[in-house]
């Protein structure tokens, strides 16, 4: 489908219409030669002498070409484009924010690989968010690693292996031993707040107590709701537990219910498993779709068209002025 970009051009196209019929001619004085035998010529020739102005017409092919010259020009500054088919994007409509403990107590081995191979809890959850991330991938990704303070891993990002790569360098206590799960949650807060997406996912996992943060989980799960941050808390330690492996289960329940997310435990990884398939179905991928139709400019081309009739005007006075020159020759 052809559309022009600027329409209102081909109102030029009465500008000569207007000239012709509203400006005067052009008028060009021309030096005579007197000569005395003038009647003598006049009865030779048999032409008619007169006076006054000489208006020179120009013949039919000139006034085509002058015609064709003109709409040319207007129709390439009407800049004609081709519309192409509709062509539909699909982007992501959610941030998701995946928020990893790596303190201390991760180190504890209870979790089993596929190989029924005793590994500690953050391989476990590292293997399993593989698997998980794998699926969102009409998600935007970002991660956060925290202990003693909460760090920035990545940024919401769509690249999802280097969002795994990243994941995979993390390791037990680098970011100190304490669990600093309300900082955490205000970490995301404040991510999230540059984020233009509406929906917005913050999924934790912790095995310990809150022993390290400056804001309490649940008041930062109250600015959380406030901004429309859904959390979802995984507790992958035991809630029998005493000391820095105990898991508050009230704290990561609060947590979840205040922002109208889910909480869940993990003791194993089967269960670790479940847990991300419920929140798959809690949170399905979500999209926006963008469609738009490609336009290309073709302007070029009556511009084009005018260079060819151009040249092949000169081409044909060039030829007609050879021919009579040899004319001229052969009759002298």
């Amino acid at each position: 489908m052809l559309e022009f970009a600027y329409p209102w051009a081909f109102v030029l196209l009465v500008i000569p219409v207007l000239i012709y019929w509203l400006a005067p001619a052009h008028k060009e004085r021309k030096h005579s030669v007197q000569i005395p035998y003038f009647v003598r010529l006049v009865n030779v020739t048999g032409e008619t002498p007169q006076t006054g102005a000489v208006i020179i017409s120009r013949k039919t092919l000139q006034r085509i070409i002058v015609a064709l010259t003109w709409l040319c020009l207007v129709v390439a500054m009407a800049k004609p484009e081709i519309i192409g088919a509709p062509i539909t994007q699909e982007k992501s409509a959610r941030d998701l924010m995946i928020a990893v403990d790596l303190s201390g107590s991760m180190s504890v081995e209870h979790f089993s690989n596929e190989q029924q191979q005793t590994v500690d809890r953050l391989t476990a959850v590292k293997r399993v968010l593989q698997e998980f991330v794998q699926n969102r991938e009409g998600d935007r990704l970002g991660l956060i690693l925290f202990g003693d303070a909460p760090y920035l891993q990545a940024p919401f990002t769509d690249d999802i292996d280097t969002w795994m790569t990243l994941l995979n360098e993390s390791d037990i206590g680098m970011a100190g031993p304490s669990t600093a799960f309300g900082d955490a949650i205000g970490l995301a807060i404040s991510v999230f707040e540059n984020s233009a997406t509406e929906n917005r996912v913050l999924i934790a996992l912790t095995d310990g107590n809150d022993n390290g943060s400056k804001v309490p989980p649940v008041d930062a799960a109250k600015v959380a709701a406030a901004y429309h941050i859904k959390i979802y808390a995984i507790a992958i330690g035991d809630p029998s537990a005493v000391g820095e492996e105990k898991v508050d289960m009230d704290i990561i329940n609060k947590v979840s219910d205040i922002t109208g997310g889910k909480s869940y435990q993990a003791l194993n990884r089967a269960e670790l498993e479940q847990v991300y398939q419920q929140i798959d179905e809690l949170e399905p991928q979500l999209f926006d779709s963008l469609s738009y139709r490609p336009r290309r400019s073709v302007h070029f081309y009556p511009i084009a068209l005018l260079a060819i009739v151009y040249l092949m005007s000169l081409s044909v006075v060039a030829f007609r002025i050879k021919r009579t020159q040899v004319v001229n020759e052969e009759v002298s």
